[in-house]
């Protein structure tokens, strides 16, 4: 081959490599991402975590344990992108799940599963009965939410409203399955019961019991510290066995803390006082710290979620007539807003907030809150424009 010819095939070889990086697509930047794991693990969690999301993201069918009633086929179905879920994948619960039983068992309650695998028919909602919503939450940050101590919680909560703030917490006492291994620092009410601290109302105990009640009652899958089936209410092989369950488990628990975004920006800055003055920040408590964890990456850290972990009366306007524990029925725990600005990216661009989706803004999620929350509402409206801006780019920026 010619010296010439050889030149000219090394400079369309440099050109079509040149070509290419200038076409490929870039990926997101991590501030911009909710998924991925805690930076401090170790080789050996690292792996482990790999494992659990490969778990969350399997899709089940009939022949892998899928329902008889069902619906979602995974984990990931619900949580795209680690984020909050759609309307499309809306969770019906109804019935009522507190000290007396949980009346409507034998019609499906508390969750309602509207899809069925061939030969069986989903079911319907009962008629006459209350139920509620639910859109399925962000998973990121859990592990440090299970890291507090039920000791912090209690600390938070001020069920008689002691400081006259108008603000009045309270933890939802559940009981626990026998699968689940209470915490070292676990404390009981004089009833036997203990904190809950997952879910809408903080009727789950810990990320075990969520996410095995998540397999069994959103796909129908029956887990191995869990052998009942759902739909027979009998004895049943499990279809997912213990190491997959706590693999699953174990990614909830080291996913990241969601990124905050222009937090030394002016206007971000000067929005953060306004949240704190308008006494938002009364239930959406900026700061957390974890307690001691079997993970060292989340012991003894301190985080910034925006909740207070507690149950609040939220008014009459979010009161649907449904409860879990000792939860009434407009009591809702208060959601952590981390993240909250990259919510559009798992609901298809838009917003879909509160409990049930409702809102489909940050601002018309801010005023539906009532209930206690009531006089930071009139401190928000209040504002004038410009400020009312501020706060809310604060929050876009969570």
């Amino acid at each position: 081959m010619s010296t010439k010819n050889t030149f000219i095939i090394i400079l369309f070889l440099l050109s079509s490599s040149f070509a290419c990086k200038q076409i490929e697509p870039s990926g997101p930047e991590e501030e911009n991402i909710l998924n991925g794991p805690i930076e401090e693990l170790t080789s050996a969690e690292r792996i482990l975590h790999l494992k659990g999301d490969a778990a969350f993201a399997q899709s089940f069918n009939s022949e892998t344990g899928l329902g008889p009633l069902f619906v979602a086929t995974s984990c990931q179905s619900c949580h795209s992108s680690d984020g909050k879920g759609h309307p499309f994948t809306t969770l019906i619960r109804f019935g009522q799940w507190d000290s007396t039983g949980n009346h409507y068992i034998d019609k499906g309650a508390p969750q309602l599963q509207n899809r069925a695998i061939p030969g069986y028919l989903p079911e319907e909602l009962p008629t006459g009965i209350s139920y509620t919503k639910l859109i399925a939450p962000a998973v990121t940050g859990l592990g440090y939410i299970d890291a507090v101590s039920d000791a912090d919680i209690l600390n938070l909560a001020d069920p008689n409203d002691a400081n006259g703030d108008g603000i009045s917490g309270v933890v939802n006492w559940i009981s626990i399955p026998n699968y689940v291994i209470p915490r070292t620092d676990a404390i009981q009410n004089t009833n036997g019961k203990y904190i809950g601290r997952f879910g809408k109302k903080s009727a789950a105990y810990d990320l075990l019991m969520q996410t095995s009640l998540a397999y069994n009652q959103d796909m129908g899958i029956v887990s191995a510290n869990e052998a009942i089936d759902t739909y027979t209410k009998l004895e049943s092989e499990p279809e997912i066995n213990l190491q997959t369950l706590f693999e699953t488990v174990f990614y909830l628990r080291t996913l990241k803390v969601p990124p905050v975004r222009n937090a030394d920006e002016k206007e971000v800055v000067e929005g953060k006082q306004l949240f704190m003055n308008a006494g938002c920040a009364s239930c959406h408590k900026q700061e957390l710290k974890t307690g001691n964890s079997s993970i060292e990456a989340l012991s003894n850290k301190s985080f910034f979620p925006y909740t207070d972990m507690l149950l609040h009366d939220m008014g009459n306007g979010l009161d649907d007539g449904y409860t879990e524990g000792s939860a009434k029925t407009y009591e809702w725990r208060t959601p952590a807003l981390w993240g909250l600005g990259l919510t559009p990216k798992s609901q298809g661009g838009n917003y879909f907030l509160m409990h049930d989706g409702r809102a489909k803004s940050i601002q018309e999620a801010i005023l539906l809150h009532g209930g206690e929350a009531t006089k930071s509402i009139s401190n928000f409206s209040n504002l004038n424009d410009a400020d009312r801006l501020k706060l809310l780019k604060f929050l876009e920026n969570l």
